[in-house]
């Protein structure tokens, strides 16, 4: 028997395993792009949707996947969540066609949804609030070096074995994930049943699905075309309905009475922005690297590994920083660093120059590994522990908007200076950009995308300072009231 003690640290190596994986298979295609549009012959709309859709579908099943877990315990729907996702994963691996590939990418994210949904709010219950922090800074470090390691792992693996190796390589650590879960969790208490808002997650699904498309045609057909407005206009009418119905409703999937929680709200907003910049990154750096220098995927991942390599030190670090000196303060620190080097490092040029691309890297590497876990924690800690479930679900849910809106932003600020049909090309890595003309506006465009990247943290550090020097106020005024 695991005594209580090692069992909650136990609890924890499953689940951070389960979120570095999931979150690895996110991205892990980024990379790989090029090959699987090559190997099953498909458009870059179709390639594009291989990465998105997973996103899209995380997103959208976020949500029902708390009230799941509400309704039939935190457990089950933990390891069914696992299941989804290791079957679906080989099916990933030997998928035949475009569309083949997009289904089981879908009902990847789904089953990934199933099991994060419920990874946080176990951690919270299992930790005490000295502990908190660091557990949660594991958690969420992990998160990130998924999601940015992706590309490195898969180009070391296309490079080696091809890519649906990418997919094969995660199944058997899913299996240990599957059986330390059966072994180590325990359920919990099943509240009252409630049915799940199924029409809460179709109007929210679809207008985020509108949206993403109309960001994706609006370039190439035109802002102003009628399908481009088309879209936007469903975006907008479903988003007002998904609002309407979860104001009305008995059990709403988006509880909209957590935002009256301040550090609550802003956090989210801070969320989002802090996930469409970061986000970026790896893609970015493979366009980068493999469009514009024409390096192979093994070189262009071993350049990448720097974003992620410090974070395996600093990540739990950054929980403890948080839990002695203050979550906001180390928020503030990390993004002012983060917003600094986004501006670095778009002054990239039209020859590879090491120390100028690997050295910003480490040090936002470092960076985010001090702000992401402060973050997960305030945003986590603004709400009562008995809304932890809901306000995890909304969080994860934010995160994920922002990580399917990063890779439409550097398509979308490409597409600006090159020819949506050039872009293609650009995606795929065909090295017709010999052009230097081509080659100029692209590598013109990522350092753009960067600057873009900078105005974000800026966005996010101003949030965070406000935040900071809120509590700050409150703690003097509480101070004075003691006196």
């Amino acid at each position: 028997m695991i005594n209580s003690k090692s069992r909650k640290w136990s609890i924890l190596i499953v689940v951070t395993l389960v979120a570095f994986i999931t979150n690895l298979d996110s991205t892990i295609v980024v990379i790989g792009l090029p090959k699987i549009m090559e190997g099953l012959n498909i458009t870059v709309v179709e390639g594009l949707l291989v990465i998105t859709g997973y996103i899209i579908s995380n997103s959208v099943f976020l949500l029902p996947a708390g009230k799941l877990a509400d309704t039939l315990g935190t457990k089950p729907i933990f390891i069914l969540g696992l299941i989804i996702f290791t079957v679906s994963t080989i099916f990933c691996g030997i998928a035949n066609s475009g569309v083949t590939l997009i289904i089981f990418r879908l009902i990847q994210g789904a089953g990934a949804a199933l099991s994060v949904s419920t990874a946080t709010p176990t951690i919270v219950k299992n930790f005490p609030e000295e502990q908190l922090g660091f557990a949660l800074g594991i958690n969420a470090t992990s998160w990130v070096i998924g999601s940015v390691a992706g590309p490195v792992v898969g180009g070391a693996l296309i490079s080696r074995f091809g890519w649906r190796s990418m997919f094969f390589i995660t199944v058997p650590f899913l299996i240990i994930c599957i059986a330390g879960a059966f072994l180590v969790m325990e359920n919990t208490e099943v509240r009252i049943k409630a049915k799940i808002d199924w029409l809460g997650v179709l109007t929210f699904g679809l207008g985020l699905v509108s949206v993403m498309a109309a960001l994706s045609i609006g370039q190439s057909s035109g802002w102003l075309s009628v399908p481009t407005i088309g879209l936007f206009i469903a975006a907008v009418l479903l988003w007002s309905a998904f609002v309407i119905i979860e104001l009305r409703v008995e059990n709403p999937l988006f509880d909209f009475n957590l935002l009256s929680y301040r550090n609550y709200t802003i956090g989210l907003i801070i969320t989002l922005s802090y996930c469409i910049a970061y986000f970026s990154l790896p893609l970015l750096l493979t366009l980068y690297l493999e469009s514009a220098l024409k390096l192979s995927p093994m070189n262009a991942g071993m350049l990448i590994i720097p974003l992620s390599i410090p974070q395996l030190i600093m990540g739990p670090l950054g929980g403890k920083f948080a839990d002695r000196f203050g979550a906001l303060r180390m928020i503030v620190s990390g993004i002012a660093v983060l917003a600094v080097m986004s501006f670095t490092l778009g002054n990239l040029g039209p020859q590879l120059s090491v120390p100028a691309l690997v050295i910003p890297l480490i040090i936002m590497s470092i960076a985010n590994s001090i702000a992401w876990p402060s973050m997960a924690k305030t945003i986590l800690s603004a709400t009562p522990k008995d809304s932890v479930g809901s306000a995890s679900g909304m969080y994860y849910t934010v995160l994920n908007v922002g990580r399917a809106l990063s890779q439409t932003l550097v398509i979308l600020i490409i597409e600006v200076s090159i020819s949506p049909a050039l872009v293609s090309k650009v995606i795929v890595g065909i090295g017709t950009l010999s052009n230097s003309n081509v080659k100029g506006d692209l590598i013109y465009s990522i350092n753009f995308n960067l600057r873009v990247i900078g105005i974000l943290f800026i966005i996010c550090l101003i949030l965070g300072l406000y935040l900071a020097i809120s509590k700050e106020k409150s703690n003097a005024i509480k101070i004075k009231r003691v006196s």
